[in-house]
């Protein structure tokens, strides 16, 4: 007889464990299997309601709130950082109980009244209410504030210890000075309201000025806001540990592969043992970036005390390339198309000067000019060796001319000056005949610009001045003494955030006896792009024998008006101007021409791009001005 199979204890251990795991996995089966349903009609409200839950947006706020304060800043702090505004669009998957509710809202006054104490008000009164047939939806809770009077500062100590204060109490006037620039220029001065994002500002402030005249590790030892919320008065103590001063080193500079250090430190206006400022080596840092020969600049001092007396300044220089070559298409209304070719060498044969060349080919325009400037010199002037040629086809007349330039340029944030002596042909063929002049004459030209940014302005003014003194040759006309003045005002305003406005002044003059011959590169036309759109380039100016002839005073302005066409492209403007000038032989004659119309603009990377359609009143035509260039 068979015996019955004997199971050792441990399988058999298994087995039952496997039964009890599976029996507790049917409580976590996929959604998908079949549930019983329950048919009662005790079920029907809860399925109902679990529909309706589940149907609710899971962003539906549970409450509805609402402050209620005297002035809108004080309504957006609270609606932005009490707990209660921030908890009233919790999901509803989340569910705020009741008891939550009411802990919100206990909490909400003292809540509210520990924000109002940062902008200065420490007697508020605040109440929260549940506000009772507020209408359908959800339950309203209103929070209603009183904040009382604002504080405001009553007294201020700002003092110093360390060597600042070392050096103030033996006299030093330059110790004196800046102490009382602290404490003239710190931002809560008494009688002035409270606030705690001001007073952090004014000590960031206040430190950042002691920083940068001289002592670059200062502190603050102590600082503190005594509050008399009985009086609403703030008393403000303050203490700065200025550390040592600093005193300028010697220089460290690195990068330098092909220019010297003489050519780096000749920009500096600062020299061993000066105290150290913060602007002095900004300053530096802005003419190293704007010398042409590198393309990124870093200056700052070793902040280490152990070598304050002589700190060394940390030069860190990328230079630009040796050379370097541009290839560009453009057009212009005024000239048409054209291909121009620019090449840079920063050192030619070895000299420290910079070599710029620039042509430009056009059917009507056909232009080179070249320039060599030194390296920059102390005081930041630099001497300039430049000449140009040019065969400009305009209004039913072929010029021809040439010139020679030898001067000295200065650059500095906002002016620009240039002087220089300079000799002048003009060859000029109309259908009058052929006339040949020459001059030779010394220039001053300076520029000014004071706007929010060069390369796209939108607010701000510029403002260019020539002014020359001469002789003149001519082939056709008396020899003789001439001088020359020109003056260009452009002032760039924005009304509100959206729109922005342009105005415009330019007017010139030449000085001479009526029968001198002055080259016609020196004379005056308007016309063009920037000058009166709806008339062709140099198309405006005295008629002689049926053409337009160059003349000795000259008059425009123009106002525009622009925005963006949509905030999701602000980058593309449209505008509406009014231009009008005119150049003539006398101010007495000048009779301005009117040209006025509309425009795209683009404001690319590069600068502004503009199409504009103008209407030339004395003409009664229609004129496309568009200027466009792509280098590549």
């Amino acid at each position: 007889m068979r015996q019955p199979l004997a199971w050792p204890a441990s399988v058999t251990a298994c087995a039952l464990m496997l039964c009890l795991l599976g029996v507790a996995g049917c409580s976590s089966l996929p959604s998908w299997w079949p549930k019983p349903v329950d048919t009662s009609a005790a079920a029907a409200p809860a399925a109902a309601a679990a529909s309706a839950a589940e149907a609710a947006s899971p962003d539906q706020a549970v409450y509805r709130l609402e402050v209620v304060a005297p002035t809108p800043p004080l309504n957006v702090l609270l609606s932005t950082y009490l707990d209660l505004a921030r908890f009233q669009n919790v999901p509803t998957t989340d569910g705020i109980t009741t008891s939550e509710l009411d802990r919100l809202i206990a909490a909400a006054p003292a809540q509210a009244r520990a924000l109002l104490e940062t902008e200065g008000y420490f007697n508020a009164d605040v109440k929260v209410e549940r506000v009772a047939n507020a209408g359908p939806g959800k339950p309203l809770l209103r929070i209603v504030v009183t904040p009382g009077p604002r504080a405001s500062v009553e007294k201020l100590t700002l003092n110093a210890e360390g060597p600042l204060q070392t050096a103030a109490t033996s006299g030093d006037a330059t110790a004196l000075q800046l102490q009382n620039t602290l404490r003239l220029q710190w931002a809560l001065q008494p009688g002035q309201p409270f606030r705690d994002g001001d007073w952090s500002s004014a000590k960031n402030a206040t430190l950042a000025r002691l920083r940068a005249d001289g002592y670059p590790t200062a502190t603050w030892k102590d600082t503190s806001a005594q509050v008399d919320a009985t009086q609403n008065t703030v008393k403000l103590d303050l203490l700065a540990d200025s550390g040592a001063l600093f005193r300028i080193g010697a220089f460290r500079i690195e990068g330098l592969k092909r220019y010297t250090e003489d050519s780096v430190k000749r920009l500096a206006n600062f020299g061993p043992g000066m105290p150290y400022n913060e602007k002095l080596l900004l300053d530096f840092q802005e003419k190293l970036q704007t010398s042409g020969l590198f393309e990124g600049a870093a200056v700052e001092i070793d902040p280490n005390p152990d070598t304050a007396e002589a700190a060394p300044v940390l030069v860190r220089l990328r230079e630009q390339p040796l050379q370097q070559a541009t290839f560009g298409v453009g057009y212009s209304a005024n000239t048409g198309p054209r291909l121009s070719i620019e090449h840079t060498h920063r050192q030619p044969f070895g000299w420290e000067w910079i070599a710029k060349n620039k042509l430009e080919l056009g059917p009507d325009l056909k232009s080179w000019s070249g320039e060599l400037t030194s390296y920059p010199l102390p005081g930041n002037y630099r001497n300039l060796v430049a000449g140009s040629a040019e065969r400009l086809r305009s209004a039913e007349e072929l010029r021809t001319s040439w010139s020679a330039r030898l001067g000295r340029t200065q650059d500095t944030p906002r002016i620009e000056r240039l002087y220089y002596a300079e000799l002048t042909h003009v060859r000029l063929d109309t259908v009058a005949g052929t006339s040949n002049s020459d001059a030779v004459s010394g220039n001053y030209h300076w520029v000014w610009r004071d706007v929010d940014s060069v390369l796209l302005p939108t607010r701000g003014t510029t403002l260019s001045a020539q002014a020359a003194l001469g002789y003149a040759r001519s082939t056709t006309a008396d020899n003789g003494p001439f001088g020359r003045t020109y003056a260009r005002l452009t002032w760039y305003h924005p009304l509100g955030d959206t729109w922005y406005t342009t105005w415009r002044a330019e007017a010139g003059q030449v000085f001479a006896g009526n029968t001198v011959g002055v080259p016609d590169t020196l004379l005056f036309r308007a016309g063009g792009d920037d000058s009166v759109r709806g008339y062709g380039y140099r198309t405006l100016g005295p008629v002689v024998n049926g053409a337009v002839t160059s003349a000795r005073v000259l008059f425009t302005g123009s106002a525009e008006i622009a925005r963006p066409i949509s905030a999701r492209y602000p980058a593309f403007w449209w505008a509406a101007f009014v231009d009008a000038g005119n150049a003539a032989g006398r101010w007495q004659d000048l009779r301005p021409a009117l040209g006025y119309g509309a425009g795209l603009r683009w404001r690319s990377p590069v600068g502004p791009l503009r199409l504009d359609l103008a209407y030339g009143q004395d003409v009664k035509r229609f004129r496309m001005h568009f200027s466009v260039g792509i280098a590549f």
